[in-house]
């Protein structure tokens, strides 16, 4: 397959155009979103979406990534990641697939219906986990496009997938909030450096390839600005696969939790990794036979119980 998104071949890093619609549905009175909401994703490759679970809810979601976290013995070890130099967890990876409450909200309507819009196909999940940035000692996760990733080291061909975080503890300007650059999903910008092998075993922890040069990166923030999402739990932010995104460390009190989902189109399923020659492990990136999800309607309570 022609590689459309080269990069970490060339030893200076550059921007090339992207090649893929970011709204690939035109719009429609059924849509799920509103036309003004479609319009501003398209614009600022994200959307914030208030109010969609009720405070049940949230408090079912709380209460039940609490248990994840307490008692990571019984996941699966190699999708526990910690922090570096510290035992505390940072994420953990496939988590729709080791929970069924979250595999629920990975195939809720108010979720689902939105990506298949957006994307404008039957979706599954490329990649889930629950993230956790503990109080006093949550690292940074620095600037990234995913898009580069997942296409280099993964095999994703194409622009059509989004992701969702669905925040499980207040965000503030203080705790480590997701950071975006507006209209970064535009551009498609190259990084350099080869690739390791097996470089997710540390790029889980730290990302040091994969990564912007700094003078493209100041020129996005420069051109575009910084907008730093907050809201309530139970919030969802949505955004592109190709948005420049990252977020400081966290030295309050006050962790930071979020669901984090990943919805790729049926049609973009991984091909062979355009920049190493192994993959990385299913638990990370899912391969094969996309399991297109089948949306549910109803309380996240009901269905994941059952």
């Amino acid at each position: 397959m022609q590689d459309l998104y080269p990069s970490r071949h060339d030893s200076v890093a550059a921007f090339s155009p992207r090649l893929d619609p970011v709204v690939h549905s035109d719009w429609s009175e059924d849509a799920p979103i509103s036309r003004a909401q479609a319009e501003r994703f398209d614009r600022d490759g994200y959307l914030v979406l208030e109010d969609l679970f009720s405070d049940e809810e949230v408090a079912f979601l709380q209460r039940h990534a609490g248990k994840l976290l307490a008692d990571p013995d019984a996941l699966e070890e190699e999708t526990v990641i910690s922090e570096p130099g510290s035992r505390e967890i940072r994420s953990i990876f496939r988590i729709h697939a080791q929970s069924p409450v979250l595999g629920r909200l990975a195939a809720d309507a108010r979720l689902a219906e939105v990506a298949r819009f957006l994307l404008s196909d039957e979706v599954y999940i490329h990649q889930s986990r629950l993230n956790y940035k503990p109080g006093f000692r949550g690292k940074e996760f620095y600037w990234h496009s995913d898009f580069e990733t997942w296409h280099v080291e993964d095999g994703m061909p194409r622009m059509r997938a989004l992701s969702m975080s669905v925040l499980l503890a207040e965000n503030t300007p203080h705790n480590g909030p997701l950071m975006l650059i507006p209209g970064s999903h535009r551009q498609f910008l190259t990084c350099v450096g080869e690739t390791p092998q097996d470089h997710y075993r540390q790029s889980l922890k730290k990302q040091e390839y994969g990564v912007p040069d700094e003078d493209n990166l100041a020129e996005l923030a420069d051109t575009f600005g910084i907008v730093a999402p907050t809201g309530k739990p139970g919030s969802v932010v949505i955004f592109d696969c190709n948005i420049m995104h990252g977020s400081n460390g966290n030295i309050t009190p006050f962790p930071r939790a979020n669901a984090f989902l990943v919805y790729n189109a049926v049609c973009n399923r991984l091909v062979a990794p355009f920049g190493v020659e192994t993959p990385r492990p299913a638990f990370i990136a899912a391969r094969g036979e996309p399991q297109a999800i089948t949306p549910v309607k109803g309380p996240l309570m009901e269905e994941a119980l059952a």
